[in-house]
């Protein structure tokens, strides 16, 4: 299997030069050229230009560099999407996803380029199955900031209202092989609420979050990379059920608990994230 590491994905405004060159030299693991939300209206073409001439310019520290494109029904969305058809970066993000329907469209402009669906509507939560069930389709991204504002939510410490959101979302992601990643926080001065909600993204099951600063970067990282302690009990699984008494054997029992080949799976996923932390910005075959 191929594991990609995408604990860190960062939006910056693809108008932002400076943004773009700082970003070059960031140990985030995905890199996200916007030209949606933080670029403004008379700033389009500039951002769209900018994205282009990034991507061809390359020298990104971070594996992935993807872009974020505006909607199809904007003035923007299609013109965007060309540009990237012939660009071809590592991903398209695509906002406001709300049926499967939206992402074959986009498909049908870009060609093989991997697309990420943003789930921050109402409608898209009703239609996650058949979001997550499109043909190249790579991550489901969840939008929070949206969802709150279009059903009158509000984003409170440990996001009691969101949970069934987040993990109905986990869940779709998880049924048709996708990558997964939780929305943003806002609240760049709050370094422990920052923590505590990767902390919590970790245990729903998130692959990664998006950011919206470099200083975002470090602690997400560490969040979403195996402790020393959880390398060592993943090793002790593997190395358990690789015994020539054990490799037969369904389930087993290791430091007085039961172990199922579930948790083996489990584990070699757990030393692959360890060993590609190792060497972050490339895939890693396992």
């Amino acid at each position: 299997m191929t594991l990609r590491l995408r604990r860190s994905v960062l939006y910056l405004p693809a108008s932002n030069a400076r943004a773009i060159e700082k970003a070059r030299t960031l140990a985030c693991d995905v890199v996200v050229l916007d030209l949606e939300d933080a670029v403004a209206p008379e700033a389009k073409l500039m951002a769209r230009q900018a994205a282009v001439a990034a991507i061809g310019a390359g020298g990104f520290r971070a594996a992935q560099v993807v872009v974020r494109v505006n909607g199809l029904g904007t003035e923007w969305g299609r013109p965007d999407l060309a540009a990237m058809a012939a660009t071809h970066p590592s991903a398209i993000v695509v906002p406001k996803v709300n049926r499967g329907q939206d992402v074959a469209d986009v498909r049908h402009h870009i060609g093989d380029v991997p697309v990420w669906a943003m789930i921050e509507s109402a409608k898209s939560l009703l239609r996650l199955e058949d979001i997550a069930s499109s043909a190249g389709l790579e991550a489901l991204v969840v939008g929070t900031n949206d969802l709150a504002r279009e059903m009158g939510t509000q984003l409170r410490p440990g996001r009691a209202a969101f949970l069934g959101i987040l993990t109905l979302t986990i869940a779709a992601a998880r049924a048709f092989g996708l990558a997964v990643l939780d929305g943003v926080y806002n609240d760049l001065d709050d370094a422990a609420g920052f923590a505590a909600q990767c902390a919590q993204a970790v245990e729903l099951g998130f692959d990664g979050k998006t950011l919206i600063h470099p200083k975002q970067i470090d602690p997400c990282n560490a969040a979403f990379t195996p402790s020393a302690a959880d390398v060592s009990a993943a090793q002790q699984i593997v190395d358990a059920f690789a015994l020539p008494d054990n490799q037969a054997r369904g389930a087993i029992g290791l430091c007085g608990r039961m172990v199922e080949r579930l948790h083996l799976e489990q584990a070699r996923k757990t030393l692959a994230l360890a060993r590609a932390k190792q060497d972050q910005f490339a895939p890693l075959r396992t």
